[in-house]
């Protein structure tokens, strides 16, 4: 035992060691002389090509598959499938996910965290409730008695943030109100950036305000100058905040800018509901207006509509999953439609395919959020929530260390301190997060162009000074740096160099280009010269009359106290 506490070298266990041979396609690199690096670069490249092989044995991490329904022959459609054959069909934990939430303070609007576990609901008249769905347990549950218009939850389930009446309160997870911000006056809208840590609330004064949850600080408020806004959603992939108007505008906000990035006329009338694609990586979003329209956007372009069609009821409601299917709420029953039909381009007003419909009778939606990592949509209506499932909707597999819904009290602790050593700062959201970090593209002109035949604009300076015949060409090459096999010779020319620097060192201290410059300032008009001229005339002056008083030449023109009335 002591022989092996004391041993200097230990060998690496044979579990451990690696017995994949080469591969076959690996470089040699027997060009570089350099012995250890031409070893430490085919150790790095033999590991890439052992880690590109293995690729496929990490696929057993994910064993899940998305799931969707699908029918047997042509006559039959997917959209006639109830929500009873749905239940009988799946699990028993899948089956958990239906459920319906009668309650009497509606209408109701309802969020769940990022990993899917917990959720929240705030009715109108003022009841918060925030629970684990799969389990049952209820972690809080208020009855405010006052106007309540939305609810967010903030880095977890811990902590939400409430849009009362006239503020916006944040409560902890046993329901203890913790701040009150008072800057944020009426709001109407939340939503939480969790890589920022920052919460974006709008209210009907207008303006658009971020805080900083980690600090406490209010960071930007942005004045939206269109009135009082009741439309909010984020873009998930560059955290950018779109804005639905009254006037029927949608617009796009940063931290960093003062107007919007982006400002879209989207409908006639006042935009109800606004949602981002982040399955596609934020490209596309859809808005719903009040003229009973929805329209499919591309965010690369803005120039036109993909694709439109028109709701029933009017006030639609949409949402996107995590996959990609959108829902569609509007006239008493929620639709959902299946990528890709969705982001093909239309360009007669037509609706894309029918996934499954979902009849909700005299009861108009309010919210509509997708479960994340679960096929199931959650509605909000004037007679509670209602959860539905819809096959495929949900991502399968997870990241546990994004979003891990099996996590305790130690892992949420330790994700909580790794995301605020990692968040980002304010001034880094952007419409295009790739753009940071890339190099400026070369300039189209001079790259691979030819130098003879280089627009003269676009050379160098030196080179235009050459052409124009302006150069100093003796500061091009000093006739000591040619190279002479006589000595003499080569003293003689860094003597006749060294008087070449010196004549260069005083150019421009004659007296004559002094001369030259005095007369050049004089039609220059500078107030501060003007005033000493001014100065310099009233001493000679003063002295002139001095010089005449002693010669008593003007001793009649003594001055006197009645001079100031006398008109000069």
């Amino acid at each position: 035992m002591d022989s092996l506490i004391t041993k200097a070298n230990t060998a690496l266990p044979r579990s451990l060691r690696t017995t994949d041979p080469v591969p076959q396609n690996a470089r040699k690199y027997n060009h570089i002389a350099n012995k250890k690096l031409r070893t430490t670069l085919r150790r790095q490249l033999t590991n890439a090509e052992r880690s590109k092989a293995l690729v496929k044995d990490a696929e057993l991490l994910l064993p899940n598959e998305a799931g969707k329904m699908e029918v047997e022959g042509d006559m039959d459609k997917t959209w006639r499938t109830s929500q009873d054959d749905i239940v009988n069909a799946v699990s028993v934990e899948a089956a958990h996910g239906r459920k319906e939430f009668q309650l009497d303070g509606g209408p109701y609007r309802a969020k769940y965290t990022r990993n899917g576990r917990h959720m929240a609901v705030v009715g109108q008249k003022g009841h918060v409730s925030t629970f684990d769905w799969q389990t049952g347990t209820i972690h809080s549950e208020l009855q405010l008695r006052e106007t309540c218009r939305d609810i967010t939850f903030l880095q977890d389930h811990s902590h939400y943030a409430v849009a009362q009446k006239k503020y916006v309160f944040i409560y902890d997870r046993d329901g203890v109100e913790l701040h009150r911000l008072k800057a944020h006056v009426e709001p109407t809208r939340l939503e939480f950036l969790p890589f920022h840590w920052l919460l974006a609330t709008v209210g009907n004064s207008g303006y658009l305000k971020y805080q900083d949850t980690s600090t406490g600080q209010l960071v930007v408020e942005h004045r939206t100058k269109l009135g009082a806004c009741v439309t909010m959603t984020q873009n998930v992939h560059n955290a950018v905040i779109h804005l639905g108007h009254q006037n029927g505008t949608v617009t796009l906000w940063t931290p960093n800018l003062p107007h919007p990035a982006v400002r879209l006329l989207a409908h006639l009338g006042p935009v109800c509901s606004v949602s981002v694609d982040q399955s596609s990586g934020g490209r596309y979003m859809v808005t719903a207006g009040m003229d009973g329209s929805v329209k499919l956007w591309d965010c690369r372009s803005w120039k036109e509509a993909l694709r439109s069609w028109n709701s029933r009821g009017g006030n639609a409601t949409v949402a996107w999953s995590q996959r990609g299917y959108l829902a569609v709420a509007s006239g008493g029953a929620v639709n959902v439609h299946s990528p890709p039909s969705i982001h093909i381009a239309h360009p007669a007003p037509s609706p894309p395919p029918l996934y499954l419909t979902h009849p909700q009778p005299a009861k108009p939606h309010t919210s509509l959020s997708f479960c994340p990592y679960h096929d199931v949509l959650a509605i909000g209506h004037a007679a509670g929530v209602s959860c539905i499932l819809v096959p495929g909707a949900g991502e399968p597999n997870f990241d546990s260390s994004e979003a891990d819904p099996f996590e305790g009290s130690k892992a949420r602790r330790e994700r909580e301190v790794k995301s605020l050593l990692d968040k980002i700062q304010p001034d880094m959201i952007t419409l295009d997060p790739e753009f940071l970090g890339k190099l400026a593209t070369p300039r189209k002109m001079t790259e691979g162009v030819d130098p003879d035949t280089l627009p003269f604009a676009r050379r160098p300076r030196l080179e235009r000074l050459r052409i124009q015949g302006k150069a100093d060409v003796t500061e091009d090459m000093s006739e000591a740096d040619v190279t002479t096999d006589d000595p003499a010779d080569a003293a003689v020319a860094r003597e006749r160099d060294h008087a070449e620097r010196e004549r260069r060192k005083m150019r421009g201290k004659g007296k004559s280009l002094k001369r030259y410059l005095r007369k050049k300032r004089k039609n220059v008009i500078d107030p501060r010269s003007v005033s000493v001229r001014e100065h310099l005339a009233k001493q000679r002056a003063e002295r002139e009359r001095v010089r005449e008083i002693s010669r008593d030449e003007s001793k009649s023109k003594l001055p006197s106290a009645l001079d100031r009335f006398h008109h000069r």
